[in-house]
């Protein structure tokens, strides 16, 4: 069986999606639609874009959705069994599986963006990857921290055996850098984002695409669509849209999302979008599965 998956933000480069452009009609059509829906050029920035410009979390998230959902679109005999988006890549799934119009989908990525990027004005606050580390020790340091100092720390993304990212307030991430390591982490460092994503930081953000989400209409995808909140498949319309909604504020449960997939069949995981982050991720959880890019 094959399941496609769709990654989220960090995935972005300078150029990404030029190619796609420039090679097939259809790319371009949806190209220029979606910067009529943005109201900019998004293309522009894509393409020519620095670095430093594309991680703004406002252009990050449209550009990684629009690369990764474009690329599938142009390929007319695309039959996923499966689906599976990490964080934002989650919005990406839903289009390829027919849950989500082109249209309504962007619409929702953008309101994301903006409100996940308002939240990071209002609660300064970061994210750092933890690398050899037990899952439940990361767990259990992350509550000591909240309780000696008061503050916002939770597992945020659970990626692969061994490498784990929490999200929190700045100094409860200082001070989990030292305990991890003192706890016999390979790695522990910070990572070059503005917010604490898929924390209790994010709830600002959650509550306002929560109204844009319940106003919007989804459709029964025609393939099971595993989401991060909770790492089962689903095809529930309302599932769906709750489990959109609370993924604001809840660990993104990759490596458990990988297995179960395993589980209920997924011989072959194909990435969909922009490098090959996933495809390295699905190796470490599952390694008897084929993996490969569209």
């Amino acid at each position: 069986m094959k399941a496609y998956v769709f990654p989220g933000q960090g995935a972005q480069f300078s150029g990404m999606g030029q190619a796609l452009y420039e090679g097939s009609e259809k790319a371009k059509a949806l190209f220029q639609q979606a910067n009529e829906i943005l109201g900019f050029e998004i293309t522009k920035v894509m393409f020519e874009g620095s670095d430093e410009d594309l991680k703004q979390t406002n252009v990050t998230q449209p550009a990684v959705f629009l690369h990764s959902v474009i690329q599938a679109l142009v390929q007319n005999d695309l039959k996923p069994d499966m689906v599976a988006g990490h964080s934002l890549g989650e919005f990406s799934a839903l289009v390829v599986s027919q849950a989500l119009s082109f249209e309504d989908a962007l619409k929702l990525v953008a309101k994301r963006a903006g409100a996940m990027q308002e939240a990071c004005e209002i609660n300064p606050s970061t994210m750092a990857a933890v690398l050899r580390l037990d899952d439940q020790k990361v767990e259990e340091i992350c509550a000591e921290i909240s309780n000696d100092l008061g503050e916002v720390l939770v597992a945020a993304n659970y990626n692969c055996p061994g490498q784990l990212v929490i999200s929190g307030t700045e100094k409860a991430i200082d001070e989990a850098i030292i305990r991890m390591k003192e706890a016999g982490a390979k790695r522990a460092l910070k990572l070059p984002v503005s917010g604490a994503f898929h924390s209790p930081l994010m709830e600002p953000a959650r509550e306002k695409l929560a109204q844009a989400i319940q106003q919007t209409t989804l459709h029964s995808p025609i393939c099971p669509i595993y989401q991060n909140a909770t790492a089962r498949p689903s095809k529930d319309i309302e599932s769906i849209k709750n489990n959109l909604i609370v993924q604001l504020t809840a660990p993104v449960k990759w490596t458990q999302s990988v297995q179960n997939m395993v589980a209920d069949g997924a011989s072959e995981f194909i990435e969909c979008g922009p490098g090959k982050v996933l495809q390295g991720l699905v190796a470490k959880i599952a390694p008897e599965v084929s993996v490969s890019g569209l």
